[in-house]
Parts: structure tokens; C-alpha cells; sequence
């Protein structure tokens, strides 16, 4: 059964257009206390926590979720702008039955959206989210509203210095070995101008790095724009420019991680999993010997997981499916090419502070720069090409899936082809890659002309 407003991460799209509204936030709020309140069987109080990262729609969607929370009767928490992974950790730490973020992760200013994490600091599960839905759709609260003397009441736990966002650097800190410091490394942080725009820098700062910030001045509007994860640019300019030794480059929540070697040169979330999954399993800390990706991780990876002897498990896109197979099969590490990464044995959800920490820990040790450390393969070409269609679905066509199953065939000894479809426009996504440029544009054309056709038929 598919989820009607909730993605693989959460409610998101255009602030102040359904579903990123006032009123939809109301419901939501007042439909996912309803389930939670029924999962409450202690006797405390329920109490929610939001968080939030630094667009303008935030503070409209954090009031209407507050609303519709204190008129049923819980209790909540206000933490400021703060990580998405920061608000999974004080979920668990403050005993909340849930943690909301609201946040569009790496899209621009003009986009929201609302995760919600269960109690135990994890994403809602399928099941929670199908009640939620119902309840929105539904919209008969009436007879659920708390009475006068039962309301809520709303709490800000962002003003005494260093209060939520000291909690969540020692939570960082103490997920590194006792004593490290970073002492010696010259870092440039991209904060994004999102939620990390005050902790990213101060945490290296306590752990004795030079640091150099970039992106930490926001204003409700700037937030990724020419910064951050999806756009390292400017944070490739300052690292040359300041001779630093890495860059960091956060994305709007904090959740993604992307870095720039002393030469100024990108280095995405492929090299970071191949670098913790080698040194996890010299450590003997790699549970199951077992790295997670997804279907987008390059080739490289695999190849050079299997000439470590590191098990290598796909999943589909998104962190979600990520976590979901990690926690099934008990396995410690895993990722996306695009920065997400989870280091499970410290947290529950991607944390690109965190893993930036372990990364420039390890940089700190091995005493090697930062363009050799972290180029521990060499990717094979990659092409990823969209493909906008007119009407029907041109996967379902039996020509088109005889061709991909016809191009899979043929580069299945050099390469692998995926066709994907996007949850959320007309458009098919079609990537290949393998050891010869030419086969990968040659697959790559084949397949978009067939689907284009097909597309215009329907």
C-alpha cells in the first residue's frame, strides 16, 4: 500500500501549496497525536518535539504544528533551528514519543517539508504513516479535542546557552575515541546556511581544529543557495584559497555530507563508505563484514568492497530503505553516493556531522592528506541521463522492457544499467556505467530514444 503524503522522506514540497501548508500542518500534527497518543500506554504526559532548519515557511509550519499538537492534549518542545540528526538523537534522550523536522533537506528556500522520527529516534514506520494519512484525509477531530484544563503547553529549550545544541556536541564528541582531538587540521565548513550554521563550527572548534566557515549566515532565504552539499563550488574555492587541509560541505538539515580534498577537489559519499567500511574492518567493528549502498553507489564500490572482502548490499534510493536494511539484518554501516551515511552503532539516521568528525579523525591519524586518503578506488564512468514522457507509462511497454533487459544482458560482465522512475514528476531516470564510455552513452541513448518514442504513443 502506498503513502499518500509521506515519501521516503517524509512531507515535502512547496511551502504554502498543499500538502506544505498552515492547515495541513494543523492536521497532520493533530492526526499523528491521535496514533501516538494510543501508542502511549505509560503514564506520562506525551510530549513532542520539533526541530527545525532555517527557511522562512518554518516559522509558519512550526506554529501550525504546535497548534494542532496542544489541542490534543501533548506537550511540546521547540528546539530552534538545529540537524534533522540531532533531533532523531534528543527524541530518545528526552523521552519524546516523537521528534518532528521540519526541513527540505538540500532544496532550496521556497520547498518544506515535515519528518516525523518515532520515540525510539528512527523514521515512523509504513504502518504509523498509513494512520496518520487517514486521519489527515478523515479530518474529524472533534471528539478527540483535549478539554480546557488537558491542553498542552508549548516549551522553547533553545534559549539557555549551549542547551540542545551542547547536548548534541557531546553526543558527537563522545562517538569518537576517548581524548581525540583534531588538533593540526586546518577545516572549512559549508554549513549550507541551514541548521548546522551554529553547531558544525563549534564542535570543531571544541575539538581543537582550525576552522574556517563558510555558508553560516542565514537568512531565511539563502539557505543551499551556491553553498553546501549541492553546490560545493564556492567551498572548493576556499579550501585552495586557505590552504586547508578538507573541506566540509553539509546540506540544509545537516543529514548529508559531501568533501573536498586539500586540492579542491569533490569527493562524494562513495569514497567516505569505501574509506569508514575498510577501516571498520581492519578494526574488527564492521558488523557482518557488511557495507549497505544503494542502486546509485558506483560500480568502483563494489568492485573494491569485493577485492577487500567486504560484503557489498544494494538497496533502493533513499536513507529510509538504507536504515531498513541495516537494522533487518544487524549491520553497522551504510550510505548513499549522495552524502547520506548512518553510522548506526552512535545513531539512527544519517548524520553528516558525525561522519565528517570520524573521517577527519581518521585524516588526523593516518597523518596522509586528504586527496589520498579518500580516493580509495577509482569510479568507472557514470551517465545518468532524464527522460520526460507525454502520457502512459513507457516501462510498462514490453518493447522498452525488452530492450533494458537486452542492454543489461549485454554490459552484465563490464557494467549495469538501472531505469528508474521519479515518485514524484512525469520523468524516468536512466543510468549506466561501466569500463568504457562509449557502451555507457551508446546503452544510455538507446534506451532514452525507446522510452521518448513510447512516451509520445501513449
Amino acid at each position: 500500500m502506498n503513502r499518500k503524503y509521506f515519501g521516503t522522506d517524509g512531507i515535502r514540497g512547496q511551502a504554502n501549496k498543499f500538502p506544505v501548508t498552515a492547515d495541513m500542518a494543523l492536521r497532520v500534527a493533530m492526526a499523528a497525536a491521535t496514533v501516538l497518543k494510543a501508542e502511549n500506554t505509560g503514564s506520562h504526559k506525551s510530549r513532542i518535539l520539533i526541530g527545525k532548519d532555517t527557511r522562512l515557511s518554518c516559522y509558519m509550519l512550526e506554529q501550525a504544528l504546535t497548534a494542532g499538537f496542544l489541542s490534543m492534549g501533548m506537550d511540546v518542545l521547540l528546539t530552534g533551528p538545529i540537524p534533522t540528526p540531532a533531533v532523531a538523537m534528543l527524541t530518545r534522550s528526552l523521552r519524546a514519543d516523537a521528534g518532528i523536522m521540519i526541513s527540505a533537506s538540500h532544496n532550496k528556500y521556497a520547498d518544506n517539508g515535515i519528518k516525523i522520527f518515532a520515540g525510539d529516534g528512527y523514521k515512523l514506520p509504513d504502518a504509523i504513516e498509513h494512520k496518520i494519512e487517514a486521519l489527515v484525509d478523515a479530518n474529524h477531530f472533534e471528539t478527540r479535542l483535549a478539554l480546557p484544563d488537558e491542553l498542552g503547553r508549548a516549551a522553547r529549550i533553545d534559549d539557555a546557552p549551549f542547551g540542545v545544541l551542547g547536548r548534541y556536541m557531546e553526543f558527537l564528541k563522545t562517538s569518537l575515541p576517548k581524548g581525540a582531538n583534531l588538533r593540526g587540521l586546518k577545516v572549512v565548513v559549508d554549513a549550507a546556511n541551514g541548521a548546522a550554521y551554529k553547531v558544525a563550527p563549534m564542535v570543531l572548534w571544541e575539538l581543537e581544529a582550525e576552522v574556517v566557515s563558510i555558508g553560516t549566515t542565514p537568512n531565511g532565504k539563502n539557505i543551499n543557495e551556491r553553498c553546501g552539499a549541492t553546490d560545493t563550488a564556492a567551498l572548493q574555492q576556499k579550501v585552495i584559497d586557505e590552504q586547508a587541509d578538507v573541506g566540509i560541505a553539509l546540506d540544509g538539515d545537516a543529514d548529508r555530507l559531501i568533501l573536498v580534498n586539500e586540492k579542491g577537489e569533490r569527493v562524494d559519499g562513495d569514497q567516505i563508505l569505501a574509506l569508514l567500511a575498510s577501516h571498520m574492518k581492519a578494526q574488527g567493528t564492521l558488523h557482518k563484514n557488511t557495507l549497505v549502498a544503494t542502486v546509485m553507489s558506483n560500480l568502483g564500490l563494489e568492485r573494491y568492497c569485493a577485492d577487500q572482502g567486504i560484503h557489498f548490499v544494494r538497496t533502493p534510493v533513499g536513507d529510509r530503505y538504507v536504515v531498513e536494511e541495516m537494522r533487518t539484518h544487524g549491520y553497522n554501516l551504510g550510505g548513499e553516493q549522495s552524502g547520506h551515511m548512518i553510522l548506526s552503532d552512535f545513531g539512527t539516521t544519517g548524520d553528516g556531522l558525525m561522519t565528517a568528525l570520524h573521517v577527519l579523525h581518521l585524516l588526523k591519524e593516518s597523518g596522509r592528506t586528504s586527496s589520498d586518503l579518500l580516493k580509495s578506488f577509482s569510479p568507472l564512468p557514470q551517465l545518468l541521463k532524464n527522460v520526460r514522457y507525454e502520457a502512459g507509462n513507457p516501462l510498462e511497454d514490453s518493447r522498452v522492457q525488452h530492450l533494458i533487459d537486452s542492454i543489461k544482458t549485454e554490459m552484465a560482465q563490464n557494467g549495469r544499467v538501472l531505469v528508474r522512475a521519479s515518485g514524484t514528476e512525469p520523468v524516468i531516470r536512466v543510468m549506466a556505467e561501466g569500463d568504457d564510455d562509449r557502451t555507457i552513452a551508446n546503452a544510455v541513448d538507446r534506451i532514452c530514444q525507446a522510452i521518448e518514442e513510447t512516451g509520445k504513443r501513449a
